[in-house]
């Protein structure tokens, strides 16, 4: 019988996690304890069912909602050319933000039509390299942007598709450092200056001003803040259709949809986010006898997040008396470093002993020389030894997007789960790898 904690912790994982009668951890049909020991850990496994399902779940409740919704996955969140590949066959789109998440793009032949570019600071290089690839969407995030990418879209004699970001002024009470649609924030153009930049948008020969887009921030727990921007948005667009002609093509209302990382903290339903969204653009739209522009969503997290499990094997375990038990792992801050700059929680459990019912409290500790490298603090598990294989979940997205080299260490492996098959989909760093781009 699995213990009653891995129990609870099981509705973290993917959708096809499992126990095996050996008491292994299962993810995809694969055992996790075999996968460590052939790929070696730190190991990252990724479920393709899950990614799939949670890309025909968006699909399917914005789609019956509101048909003319474009999902359009944030590679920020992690993506590489296997998971762009997914993306592409369930008919999703892509958010970038650099040149190289273009690249991977444009390596696995993406449509362009469906890539829109982001970024607050984007280099002429990067708004070039977008131009000539005809990226479907160039948002722009600041007035700066706006003439500069006008100026190279008249050099090269085209006329991308644009959206305007706006910052409406919206708190969605994350984490500080995950918030971005509040007035004081790097990202987008303040909702006083709106005015000013639609009328230089419009006014640029080289540019189809086509909508407006925002994003409040990530890991957005609440509804109530996508339906205050939205109306904040839609009450402009108005404004900027009776001042200036703007007709609204498009409304990007980005994304940020929360993701249960514990299990004590369980987040809203695509279906609870889809509604708040959909009644309020259609609300607004009756109100101010606007037509219904195409709506647009960038979930990143919420569809790879859940499908992501980090793997990683106990090295030392310290015992300090009366004060606390580290148990140390191969991994850590270079390759999960949320922990350490949002204090963010997980929950873990024994990959090869999912159904030991004994537990204490320890403190799951990185390998890296930071004191802050600390995974989980304070958990539940069994008691555990050097050589056991610790399985954590929701690992899909910002860990491996965000990891380092930290102590010059390697970025590890990753793998793709399916029925019972694992693939290789990004082998384990060198030494070699590490000493690639230096020059003597």
């Amino acid at each position: 019988m699995v213990a009653p904690q891995n129990k609870s912790r099981l509705v973290l994982f993917p959708r096809t996690a499992e126990v095996s009668r050996k008491g292994h951890l299962v993810i995809g049909g694969c055992d996790t304890v075999a996968l460590a020991e052939e790929y070696g850990t730190p190991l990252y496994v990724f479920d393709e069912a899950t990614l799939r399902q949670k890309c025909a779940e968006f699909r399917e409740e914005f789609g019956r909602r509101y048909p003319e919704t474009a999902i359009v996955y944030a590679g920020k969140a992690f993506i590489n050319r296997a998971l762009a590949l997914i993306f592409k066959e369930a008919g999703l789109g892509l958010d970038v933000v650099s040149g190289g998440e273009l690249s991977i793009a444009r390596s696995v032949d993406f449509p362009m039509a469906k890539v829109y570019l982001h970024g607050n600071n984007k280099s002429a290089e990067e708004l070039g390299m977008a131009l000539e690839a005809k990226v479907g969407h160039i948002v722009i995030d600041n007035t700066q942007e706006l003439e500069m990418l006008a100026a190279l879209a008249g050099q090269r004699g085209v006329r991308p598709d644009v959206l305007l970001r706006l910052t409406p002024g919206v708190d969605p009470h994350t984490h500080h450092h995950i918030t971005t649609g509040v007035v004081d924030s790097k990202f987008g153009i303040p909702l006083a200056a709106a005015d000013e930049a639609v009328v230089r948008a419009m006014s640029a020969a080289n540019l189809n001003l086509i909508g407006l887009q925002f994003h409040i921030g990530s890991q957005i727990f609440e509804v109530e803040p996508y339906r205050a921007a939205i109306r904040i948005i839609l009450d402009l667009a108005a404004e900027m259709k009776l001042k200036h002609r703007f007709a609204l093509q498009e409304l990007d209302v980005g994304g940020g949809f929360a993701v249960q990382y514990t299990v004590d903290t369980p987040a809203p339903s695509v279906a609870d986010y889809a509604d708040v969204i959909v009644s309020t653009v259609k609300e607004k739209c009756r109100e101010h006898n606007l037509g219904l522009p195409r709506l647009v969503i960038e979930p990143g997290r919420s569809i790879v997040g859940r499908a992501g499990v980090a793997l990683y094997r106990v090295g030392v375990v310290k015992e300090i008396p009366g004060v606390r038990c580290y148990v140390s792992v191969d991994g850590g801050m270079a390759d999960n470093i949320r922990p350490a700059i949002y204090g963010a929680r997980y929950e873990a459990v024994a990959a090869s002993r999912m159904n030991d019912s004994q537990k204490r409290k320890v403190t799951i500790a990185g390998k890296f020389c930071e004191s802050g490298d600390i995974l989980i603090k304070d958990i539940d598990l069994p008691g555990m030894s050097a050589g056991d294989i610790l399985a954590v979940p929701d690992c899909g997205a910002y860990c491996l997007a965000m990891a380092s080299n930290y102590n010059a260490s390697q970025k590890p492996a990753i793998v793709l789960t399916n029925a019972g098959k694992a693939r290789l989909i990004r082998r384990r760093e060198t030494y070699e790898d590490l000493l690639r781009c230096d020059l003597l």
